[in-house]
């Protein structure tokens, strides 16, 4: 049985890939909270970027995959990344790094496919293309890169900012001009779950294979979660549309794992 180590597995990506992993592998997951639940499960590991160095948690645990969801401090996830990549090399192992859409976000004029230049304006974007040019150098089958889009689903922290930002009668910003994809978090565990599954190789983009404009997405979603006059508040950043998107052409999933931004929306409004 392979053995899964998930850093983050206490966020939201995290903590729902570990659900989905966790009865046909031998799934374990870093913690950076202090939380009862995760203190007596004991495949759950504290794990502080931070302070400690993550190669004392590899070698004791040996993962075959590592899956990385993690958040924090950008140098400390760049050393965090830098000291998996020894173990990767050292032991003929896998990393699966769960990249960002950001990385294309200086690329305005139309969407971006798996093996495009990334360039990006952002800090966000910038630090998240120097993990993925390291793992770029390395042998093919030790890493994934998955780039997402706007994650979506129920319980998501998008969804639950959505609904508290309406809940107050406060006008919700969004972006007419911005053409994005999006994709929902069920959607990306069972894809993950396959690219394990099947040893796949390579950069993936992991959002729906359709495109729209944000502001109607998320009137699509405000209306699905019953919300019937929600205020809007249009932020213009351009004259033109500008594009935010990540679609798959070189590495496409099979049928059943792909999604549209009518699925996105109507998984994402489920009670």
């Amino acid at each position: 049985m392979k053995r899964i180590l998930i850093l983050g597995a206490s966020g939201f990506i995290g903590n729902s890939l570990y659900k989905e992993l966790c009865s046909y592998f031998d799934t374990h997951g870093t913690y950076y909270t202090e939380n009862d639940f995760f203190e007596k499960n004991h495949q759950f590991h504290h794990f502080d970027m931070e302070t400690e160095n993550i190669s004392i948690l590899l070698e004791n645990l040996k993962p075959d995959v590592i899956v990385s969801c993690v958040r924090g401090g950008f140098e400390a996830q760049i050393h965090t990344h830098f000291e998996i990549i020894n173990y990767l090399l050292n032991y003929r192992k896998k990393l699966i790094f769960l990249s960002s859409a950001n990385v294309f976000d200086a690329f305005t004029n139309y969407p971006s496919y798996e093996y495009d230049k990334t360039l990006s304006q952002s800090v966000y974007g910038r630090f998240k293309i120097k993990i993925e040019n390291a793992l770029l150098r390395l042998p093919n089958k030790q890493y994934n890169i998955l780039r997402l889009p706007m994650v979506f689903g129920k319980g998501s922290p998008r969804v639950k900012q959505i609904r508290a930002i309406l809940d107050l009668n406060e006008p919700l910003e969004v972006f007419p001009n911005v053409v994005v994809n999006a994709t929902e978090i069920g959607k990306v565990t069972q894809q993950i779950h396959y690219i394990i599954n099947r040893n796949r190789q390579g950069v993936f983009h992991l959002g729906s294979d359709d495109l729209v404009h944000q502001r109607d997405l998320v009137e699509d979603l405000t209306r699905e979660l019953g919300y019937e006059n929600p205020l809007f508040k249009n932020v213009y950043d351009s004259n033109f549309d500008r594009f935010l998107a990540v679609l798959p052409k070189d590495n496409k999933l099979p049928k059943n794992l792909q999604i549209s931004i009518q699925e996105v929306v109507k998984a994402s409004a489920k009670l």
